[in-house]
């Protein structure tokens, strides 16, 4: 069983609008609502892949409520960890060949509630063969729970991904991950100055096994234990990239579970990010563009 923790659940809505009149009245031609959070996604990937997955986290209020019970009607398995404050709602704006987002910063979650969360954790991992941690963190929270997470997991010999940003990023090799996935801006605000590979190979010298880089259209590179590897893509999807990077992640995940070889897990990963451009909304990938570009992404 893959665990996907999402500390920062979420409403996601997405709208899709022709091109936006920013100054004026807007018609939205479709709308999509559902549970979200970088978690959350992975493990709508995985689950449309025929994984077992488990999501927990942070939900609370009446937003939090609305999370639990589409996760219920997705059939997707949940152990979230309530809060008293309400959850966040992000909002996609999609117009033909670009997408904004609006992200609200979440509850304030108190150290009683984040203890509780950390005990069942704990009990949850007996269970997983792999976990995923990733996205925001609400308000509350401290910076170096990732690296909490992750170390928890590898005292049960559990493999964790971990995709985040900011501070919680550059803690999270602390905790010894066995992959960390960031995008190229993601790691240059980590690791200011150099390259990509320098930056990667800065945090496998602060403890993380590899570090996956997504470079978007460019492809991804991988600093390994194994050596160093990119993939790079034949053709640029066009679409929404919300969740591109989720579907990644639930590739490197599977890739983990399965033990396979660096350049397949990087195909595969590659390929889903790709699809994941294509579908509407985030947690869903095309199983067309997936088929077609799986076998054209070079790996060297």
């Amino acid at each position: 069983m893959i665990l996907t923790v999402t500390l920062n659940a979420a409403l996601d809505v997405t709208y899709e609008v022709p091109p936006v009149a920013w100054d004026g009245v807007n018609r939205v031609s479709s709308v999509h609502r559902r549970a979200g959070g970088k978690g959350v996604n992975v493990a709508r990937v995985l689950a449309a892949l025929g994984q077992d997955v488990l999501v927990t986290g942070l939900a609370g209020g009446p937003t939090g409520r609305l999370v639990e019970a589409d996760l219920r009607a997705a059939g997707l398995p949940h152990a979230l960890c309530g809060v008293a404050a309400d959850s966040r709602t992000t909002l996609a704006v999609t117009e033909p060949g670009r997408t904004t987002l609006f992200n609200e910063p979440g509850p304030e979650v108190t150290a009683a509630e984040l203890s509780s969360f950390m005990e069942q954790y704990d009990e949850l991992l007996t269970g997983a063969d792999v976990v995923v941690i990733s996205g925001s963190l609400p308000r509350g929270v401290p910076a170096d729970v990732y690296a909490t997470l992750a170390a928890a997991a590898a005292g049960r010999g559990v493999p964790a991904v971990v995709d985040a940003d900011g501070e919680p990023l550059r803690h999270a090799p602390a905790g010894r991950p066995s992959v960390v996935k960031p995008n190229a801006e993601e790691l240059a605000r980590a690791v200011p100055g150099g390259t990509a590979a320098e930056g990667a190979e800065e945090l496998r010298a602060r403890g993380a096994e590899s570090v996956v880089v997504s470079l978007g259209a460019d492809g991804l590179l991988a600093v390994t234990p194994e050596g160093v590897f990119g993939a790079r893509m034949p053709y640029r999807v066009e679409g929404n990239p919300t969740g591109a990077g989720d579907a990644l992640v639930a590739g490197l995940a599977l890739g983990l579970l399965e033990a396979t070889p660096w350049p397949d897990r990087l195909r595969r990963a590659a390929a889903l990010g790709a699809a994941a451009v294509a579908a509407p909304v985030a947690g869903d990938f095309d199983r067309d563009v997936y088929a077609d570009i799986h076998p054209q992404i070079v790996i060297t």
